[in-house]
C-alpha cells in the first residue's frame, strides 16, 4: 500500500514539472519578439511609415509586396529604411516588391517609408504587405537542424536556448535603457533644484537692493 502512495506521489510530481515546463515555454514564445506581418494602405498622395525599437546587434529581415485586385493596374512603389541616425539601410524605386535585411549598429526606431508612385495606381490607394522579422525570428530553423543534424527534442531545445538568450539580451537592452532614463531624470532633477535656488537668490538679492533703494530715497526726501 506504502508502494503505490509513493508511486502515485511521484507520478504527482512529474506531470506537476512537466507542466511547470510546458508553461516555461509558452511564457518564452510569447515573451521573445517573433515575425509579424503588416498590412498598410499606402495614400496616392503622401508617405505611410512604419517603425520598430531594435537594439543593436539584431538581424533584421523584411520583404513586401503590392497587393492589387485590379490587374489591369499594375501600381509601383518607393521604399526606404533608415536607421536612428539617419542612414539609409534600403532605398528603391519603380517596384512592386522587394526585401532588404541589415544588421543594426545602433539601437532605437528604425524606420521604414513606402510611398507610391505618380500616375501607377490610377487614383487608389495602394494595398502592400510587409513581413518584418527581427532577431530569433530571423532564424531558418530547417537549415540549422539539417547542418546540425538536429531532430524532435533537440531541436526545440535549442529553439528554447535561443528564445532564453533573445530574452536576456532584451533584459540587458532594457536595464540599460532604464539607467539612462534614470540619470537622464536625476540630472534634470539637479538642474530644476539648482535653477530653483539660484531663482531665489536673485529674487532675495533684488528684494535687498529695492529695500535700500526706498530705505535712501525716503532719507533723502526727508520722509523718514
Amino acid at each position: 500500500m506504502n508502494r503505490i502512495v509513493k508511486f502515485e506521489s511521484s507520478m504527482k510530481k512529474m506531470f506537476a514539472k512537466m507542466r511547470h515546463g510546458l508553461t516555461t515555454a509558452l511564457l518564452l514564445f510569447v515573451m521573445v519578439p517573433v515575425g509579424e506581418a503588416i498590412w498598410l494602405d499606402v495614400p496616392t498622395t503622401g508617405t505611410k511609415c512604419v517603425s520598430e525599437e531594435i537594439q543593436s546587434n539584431i538581424v533584421v529581415l523584411a520583404d513586401y509586396i503590392i497587393i492589387s485586385e485590379d490587374h489591369s493596374i499594375v501600381p509601383t512603389i518607393s521604399a526606404k529604411v533608415t536607421s536612428p541616425y539617419g542612414n539609409n539601410l534600403h532605398h528603391s524605386e519603380n517596384v512592386t516588391h522587394g526585401e532588404f535585411a541589415f544588421t543594426t549598429k545602433e539601437s532605437g526606431n528604425y524606420i521604414a517609408c513606402f510611398w507610391a508612385d505618380e500616375k501607377s495606381h490610377g487614383n487608389k490607394d495602394v494595398s502592400i504587405n510587409v513581413e518584418w522579422k527581427t532577431g530569433i525570428a530571423t532564424k531558418d530553423w530547417a537549415s540549422i537542424a539539417k547542418k546540425e543534424k538536429l531532430e524532435g527534442v533537440e531541436l526545440e531545445i535549442r529553439k528554447l536556448e535561443g528564445a532564453v538568450e533573445a530574452i536576456h539580451e532584451n533584459l540587458i537592452y532594457l536595464r540599460n535603457k532604464e539607467a539612462d532614463m534614470r540619470m537622464v531624470s536625476e540630472k534634470t532633477n539637479w538642474r530644476v533644484a539648482w535653477c530653483s535656488m539660484m531663482s531665489l537668490g536673485i529674487c532675495i538679492v533684488v528684494s535687498g537692493l529695492q529695500v535700500v533703494y526706498l530705505k535712501h530715497y525716503f532719507e533723502k526726501k526727508k520722509l523718514i
